[in-house]
């Protein structure tokens, strides 16, 4: 009996050590993130299928071959053309800067919403969540309970981050917070025209049948399995951690170095994952040279954690603070895969019949603490001011597009996958309403678009915007608070006309109530509702009186 009592008593004499020398929520965290991590085998390499060993048609002959490269959490001011460049224009993307130069520059294009997922379901569909259902970015275990207890410490001055618990009880497992698998992607339309289809990197659609990218019209795919660039701390890299970040504290203590082809085990990928990305995907047009082919090249960069490599670190030169030279070595990276796609087809003879399109799925984040990412545009990621949501777009189609080509009408999203449906020659879907738009008359310069209204809708839960005739409404439902701007004359959204222009106020409020009249109900509900800032970082103080808006996720 003696024995048991000490042993108890020198247990909780170290539990009581452990919480005094660590922070409770510390272990909280440790706990949480490292329950069902996942053995990674060394890197393998990979098979991929092999096309025809010679071509039955030259490539002017045969439809052409299509590579959508999708950056994540990229800014506006991130890419030279755009913006200038990373730390005041000291570090540029001229491999980016060429392929827009190439093709058309749409000036006004917008993601699909101000987070990642439902945006890519939008790209992959050409329709709205009103439709599919797909509302929220998927959320892995723990990450509702780790985001709110970091951020209520962190942010003083803010509301508080609060965890929806009773809708806990109603969300699916991770993996099965996918697009249903009714829903017809691009993928599955060019598969149907006789398309090779590869996607390379991340999905974030769902992990398990009927919602993996082979599921939804993937022949191939080399998913990340896990989201570090390298594991960490390894001495080819360097790393930034942003204390001020609750999702960056869930990442580096959830997140694996890890990828998985066609749903296999998983593996070490075979190098830094931007780079690793681009070296296989130039395998997948070797494989496929005499075939069309149709590559979704899904990019992690630039988004958190960040980690690059040490040559891109030294090459971007002295930039503070060390978050931001970090970040801009990762986005020198990304460039460099795309001048590396680039330059094979030029290699292969494919370049002239060819598409390439590159994008963002949103804007860029303000918990990266770095400023100037969004400039001159007021909001972030996570929120649907211009910042969250406007992103570059650029078509390359030299055989069709003339170079230099810009195109000043607002398009988004929901227009890529018609647009490449059309390009392809391939018939849209029976029976299904697709509410994006063919964009390839704008690139051409052969005619417009006809959209009802005029009008892009974006939305998040109770957060909800149009725009139309050059006017943008915000309206957020648990702040029962409008924001209206006239974008023709205020396109950073400076001026809130919500109350000195009810009538336009009311003729937008009507488009709102209309679109999501007979919508359908969200897969499975928010689990998170965050205030974020709308013009200061995360790194940033609160300001007493300074403008957020909450979004639900």
């Amino acid at each position: 009996m003696f024995r048991k009592i000490l042993l108890g008593l020198v247990a909780a004499i170290l539990i009581l050590g452990a919480l005094a020398f660590f922070n409770r929520k510390e272990i909280i965290l440790y706990m949480v993130t490292h329950t069902g991590r996942v053995d990674v085998a060394p890197n393998r390499p990979v098979e991929w299928m092999q096309g025809p060993a010679a071509a039955a048609l030259a490539p002017s002959e045969r439809p052409p071959n299509i590579i959508f490269i999708l950056a994540d959490d990229l800014g506006m001011n991130d890419i030279s053309t755009l913006g200038g460049g990373m730390a005041g224009g000291r570090v540029k993307t001229p491999n980016i800067d060429r392929l827009a130069a190439q093709g058309a520059l749409f000036s006004t294009a917008y993601s699909g919403t101000g987070t990642c997922a439902p945006s890519r379901a939008m790209l992959m569909t050409g329709r709205y969540p009103t439709r599919t259902g797909f509302e929220y970015t998927p959320t892995p275990p723990g990450m509702s309970r780790i985001v709110p207890m970091f951020a209520n410490e962190m942010r003083t001055g803010l509301p508080p981050t609060e965890q929806v618990k009773e809708n806990e009880k109603l969300m699916p497992p991770f993996a099965e917070q996918g697009l249903p698998g009714e829903e017809v992607t691009i993928a599955e339309v060019l598969k149907e025209r006789g398309y090779h289809t590869v996607h390379i990197g991340k999905w974030h659609l769902g992990n398990e049948a009927p919602f993996r990218p082979n599921d939804q019209g993937f022949d191939e795919s080399l998913d990340m399995a896990s989201a570090l660039y390298l594991p960490a701390g390894d001495p080819r890299g360097v790393e930034a951690r942003l204390d001020f970040d609750p999702i960056d504290k869930f990442l580096w203590a959830r997140m694996q170095f890890a990828a998985s082809y066609n749903d296999s085990d998983w593996f070490e990928p075979g190098g830094y994952l931007t780079d690793y990305w681009t070296d296989e995907a130039l395998k997948v047009i070797d494989a496929n040279k005499n075939q069309p082919f149709f590559l979704y090249l899904a990019h992690w960069g630039i988004h958190t954690p960040l980690q690059a490599t040490k040559e891109d670190y030294e090459a971007v030169g002295d930039i503070e603070p060390h978050r931001a030279r970090v970040y801009a070595a990762m986005m020198r990276a990304v460039d460099r895969s795309v001048g590396r796609v680039m330059d094979k087809l030029e290699e292969e003879g494919l370049a002239d019949n060819t598409i390439i399109v590159f994008s963002s799925d949103n804007g860029g984040a303000g918990y990266i603490g770095i400023p100037e990412v969004n400039q001159p545009y007021r909001g972030w990621k996570i929120t649907l001011f211009e910042g969250g949501i406007r992103v570059p777009l650029f078509v390359k189609w030299p055989a069709v597009i003339q170079p230099g080509t810009v195109v000043d009408e607002p398009v988004a999203h929901i227009d890529v996958m018609p647009t490449l449906a059309a390009a392809a020659g391939a018939a849209l879907p029976a029976g299904v309403e697709i509410d994006g738009q063919n964009l390839l008359p704008l690139a051409t310069g052969t005619g417009t678009v006809e959209r009802k209204d005029d009008a892009i809708f974006w939305s998040s839960g109770y957060y909800k915007v149009v725009r139309a005739g050059g006017w943008k409404l915000q309206v957020n439902g648990r702040q029962q608070k409008s924001w209206l701007f006239d974008l023709n004359t205020d396109p950073t959204e400076q001026v809130n006309l919500a109350d000195s222009q009810p009538e336009k106020l009311a003729e937008l409020q009507a488009l709102i109530d209309a679109h999501w009249k007979d919508a359908r109900a969200p897969l499975y509900p928010y689990t998170i509702e965050s205030p974020i800032k709308i013009d200061h970082t995360q790194a940033d103080a609160y300001v007493e009186g300074e403008e957020y808006v909450y979004w639900p996720n």
